[in-house]
């Protein structure tokens, strides 16, 4: 895998078209697939409604947002309906996010978040867009980083230095069990483990996530024996590699 963009020239005047051109360019050549491990990446036709490449061995599919400053909270995307029924189909397409350097045109960090990571809490409907626009009343939506566990971010080439293949495999494995839960179940699975993860430590007591009650039970009004479903999402977290269980109500998040 190489970091730096084939191409230097680009027959389009804007500088967003010429970035999209080398961006894709460079996915194509150097990307693989985090599920099947293949280099086989195609892309689709442009202006696709969600997609914009495909894994030629396993059929995953991938959206790629690009840009030149580190992502923040939140990403802008698409048309908010087609992103909130895309969610439990079997093409949603996996998030490819990279952010690259314009001066050495060259890929800087490039993160992968899966789209079993995708609930409907982290899709946030906005604005219509105003009558005096192209496309008045047209409502899109954001991608809320900030509430994706970080185990949901899963980094090919971080600060300019390309991860073992092996390694993001491995990573890509440990949460595919969340593929197998509906959409609430892995709604309370990852809010639980970002409420582990908002502690900024790794050992924790089971006291410090029933902290969280109210907030979960906001978050699942239906729900009336919040800290019995929070015991479960531990045992489930614990199962599956995520935590640790150190003794009696004392754990430990794994890095």
């Amino acid at each position: 895998m190489k970091l730096g963009f084939e191409e230097t020239q680009s027959p389009y005047a804007s500088g967003t078209q010429s970035a999209r051109a080398w961006t894709e360019a460079w996915v194509r050549a150097w990307a693989y697939c985090p599920h099947c491990g293949s280099a086989e990446i195609s892309q689709f036709p442009n202006n696709s409604p969600v997609a914009d490449f495909r894994c030629t061995s396993c059929e995953e599919e991938f959206e790629l947002k690009s840009q030149k400053r580190k992502f923040g909270p939140k990403v802008s995307d698409g048309a908010y309906k087609t992103k909130c029924e895309r969610l439990t189909a079997s093409n949603n397409p996996n998030l490819l996010l990279m952010n690259y350097d314009r001066t050495s045109l060259a890929v800087v960090n490039l993160f992968i978040v899966p789209k079993h990571f995708f609930v409907p809490e982290i899709i946030q409907e906005r604005k219509p867009l105003a009558t005096t626009a192209r496309r008045a009343g047209w409502i899109g939506s954001n991608i809320l980083l900030s509430k994706v566990p970080e185990s949901g971010k899963i980094h090919i080439v971080q600060n300019g230095v390309i991860r073992a293949k092996e390694v993001v495999l491995e990573e890509w494995k440990k949460t595919l069990f969340l593929r197998d839960k509906s959409l609430e179940a892995r709604g309370w699975l990852l809010d639980v483990l970002k409420c582990v993860e908002s502690l900024g430590r790794r050992d924790f007591t089971l006291d410090d996530i029933y902290a969280f009650d109210r907030h979960l039970g906001d978050l699942y009004p239906g729900n009336q024996n919040v800290r019995p479903k929070i015991r479960q999402q531990l045992q489930y977290l614990r199962d599956h590699g995520f935590i640790e269980f150190l003794s009696r109500g004392n754990y430990r998040l794994k890095s």
